[in-house]
């Protein structure tokens, strides 16, 4: 599994950081967007929120790729993620088979980075035994 997570790392940080300098510096041209896809695209790129999402990917593949702070980058990347699923599953379906890949990919890194995020999935919060002698002391 450690194998097949270094794969999914490499791939996802590579394609994050080529998409990501791609919206920044346009040197990929792709066909625009018919429909609703081009009036939402459209909006984003008016309101310049492209360029939040662009430096996100940019700022997550970098980190992917130079194995530093990946649980951030995964955490970075969810939300961008569930943008880009829901754009094209709802607006433009000729992407959704990248986007699936790389959401694939994106798993693929979580379940290796999973312990990071074991409080996350917490259904209580038990504060350990210093925070509760210091809250103590306070009071």
């Amino acid at each position: 599994m450690r194998t097949t997570s270094l794969i999914a790392r490499y791939l996802a940080g590579v394609i994050f950081l080529v998409m990501g300098l791609n919206g920044l510096l346009n040197f990929i041209h792709f066909p625009p967007p018919a429909g609703i896809a081009a009036q939402f695209m459209g909006a984003l790129y008016v309101s310049h929120y492209l360029w939040v999402i662009f430096a996100f990917q940019l700022i997550a593949g970098v980190l992917l790729l130079v194995n530093r702070y990946v649980p951030l980058a995964v955490a970075m990347l969810a939300p961008v993620l569930v943008n880009i699923l829901t754009f094209h599953a709802l607006m433009a379906p000729s992407g959704l088979p990248l986007a699936l890949f790389v959401a694939v990919l994106w798993a693929l890194i979580f379940v290796d980075v999973r312990p990071a995020f074991a409080g996350l999935f917490q259904s209580r919060w038990q504060p350990s035994a210093e925070e509760v002698k210091q809250s103590a002391g306070r009071a």
